[in-house]
């Protein structure tokens, strides 16, 4: 986890695309629409973090567990430009990945409808903490393919993903700290 990864995965979608038959940034639209939809995204994946925080359910908060004693220890000495310059990779990398190639080359081949699911368990797959946390990360990886196929937009899936990662990275350091100090 870190920005020359997430850089790296930049570097990885426009080459699988190339290779693919896709034009990686063809449905990227630089608008102020896409950009909205992207921050309205975000919000019930905000909610489900806010759940997680907070429910009192074994399986979850044995999740939220393994999530700060996994990732917390790369965020504690994190600067918030640091984690703010990762959060904006992570959306960029991996959204024109998972979404912008993955997706749309198999949309062209499979069925619309289906793409947004088989890119979501490769996101999960690619986020591979736990079965539990694989499966999480599969759901919302599907939810940014359903969000980029409604919004036709490959910004909103990039911003919908940032805008959570900000939130989700500085909660997650702000309470590794809390538990060092």
């Amino acid at each position: 986890m870190g920005a020359v990864s997430e850089l790296v995965l930049v570097g990885v979608a426009i080459g699988l695309g190339h290779l693919g038959g896709v034009s990686t940034f063809e449905r990227l639209h630089l608008e102020g629409e896409g950009a909205a939809v992207g921050i309205a995204g975000a919000l019930p994946m905000l909610a489900l973090l806010l759940w997680c925080l907070r429910t009192t359910w074994g399986p979850m908060r044995r999740l939220v567990t393994l999530v700060e004693e996994r990732l917390g220890p790369y965020l504690a000495d994190a600067t918030p430009a640091g984690i703010v310059l990762l959060a904006l990779l992570a959306g960029l990398g991996e959204e024109l990945l998972f979404r912008g190639v993955i997706q749309v080359w198999l949309a062209e081949r499979t069925s619309l409808w289906l793409a947004p699911a088989a890119a979501g368990l490769l996101f999960g797959a690619g986020h591979w903490l736990s079965a539990s946390y694989a499966l999480l990360a599969s759901l919302i990886g599907a939810y940014l393919g359903i969000l980029f196929l409604v919004s036709g937009n490959l910004l909103a899936p990039i911003v919908a993903h940032a805008a959570y990662d900000v939130v989700a990275l500085f909660v997650l350091a702000r309470r590794v700290g809390a538990s060092r100090g």
